[in-house]
């Protein structure tokens, strides 16, 4: 099964006419305006797709059976995964990390998809207390098209010394994505949707636009982590997810699951 058997359109998307312009000249992008990084918590989110109501609670539904059966069955590997982690560096088992979500709110004018920062929680994979910098500018650097080497096509660095040794085991399966099973129950991410990202990747986004890839909840996987996870590019990454966003399907939702198995098995993209 490919990524066309999902109705998912890896080739060009519509933008606004406006930004087509920014798409385009992306890569040679380094310094953003001011204007272009207004985003903040409660923020009003342009949702080109319809917003069913029926829709969402299937969706939830669905997200907090499936989550709650995964983390009954799965929960010797959970324990496992974190004594390893305590065994074998120091630190606590578990890392959260600030990412922008959404979150569907009723208002007086109706349902509106307002911004939102969560605490995404992962399987600590670095030592303690890592320096992020390294990763803020590798992010600037992948947003802008501008990376090099082993590291052109990913949001991960390669070769990150702060990596432990567990931690590049667990990356390398996604493991070490298994606690956002508890932010899927809380309500903050979807088993599928968008990837959440750090609050510092939104700040280079080239426009506005960019931000009806918040307009549904983040997920665990989706699109792009079946397509080639850190192999694929932000361009390629920002076509699925809005592609994704503006045509929800459940039927869609439960086949990419179902893909996400495989792909995770086979290490497709692993860094």
């Amino acid at each position: 099964m490919t990524t066309g058997d999902l109705g998912i359109r890896t080739g060009p998307i519509v933008v606004p006419a406006t930004e087509t312009a920014s798409l385009q000249r992306l890569p040679r992008r380094r310094t953003l305006p001011a204007a272009r990084r207004m985003v903040f918590p409660g923020k009003a989110l342009d949702r080109t797709a319809p917003d069913r109501t029926s829709r969402y609670v299937a969706k939830r539904g669905i997200d907090i059976v499936l989550a709650t059966l995964a983390i009954i069955l799965l929960s010797p590997l959970l324990i496992a995964i974190a004594t390893a982690i305590r065994l074998t560096s120091p630190g606590p088992a578990l890392f959260a990390q600030d990412r922008w979500g959404a979150r569907r709110r009723r208002t007086p004018s109706g349902r509106r998809w307002e911004a939102r920062v969560f605490r995404c929680l992962k399987f600590r994979t670095m030592e303690h207390n890592a320096d992020q910098s390294a990763h803020q500018r590798h992010v600037a650097a992948f947003v802008g098209g501008t990376l090099d080497g082993a590291g052109a096509a990913g949001f991960k660095l390669g070769d990150d010394p702060r990596v432990t040794a567990v931690g590049h085991f667990l990356r390398s399966t996604s493991l070490d994505e298994l606690p956002q099973l508890f932010n899927v129950l809380r309500g903050e991410m979807s088993l599928v949707g968008p990837r959440p990202v750090p609050t510092y990747e939104v700040l280079r986004y080239p426009g506005d636009w960019c931000l009806e890839r918040l307009t549904a909840l983040p997920g665990i996987t989706g699109p792009w982590q079946v397509a080639g996870r850190s192999r694929v590019s932000f361009e390629d990454m920002m076509r699925m997810d809005l592609e994704y966003v503006r045509h929800p399907s459940i039927g869609r939702d439960l086949r990419l699951i179902l893909m996400t198995i495989p792909s995770v098995l086979m290490r497709r993209g692993a860094r």
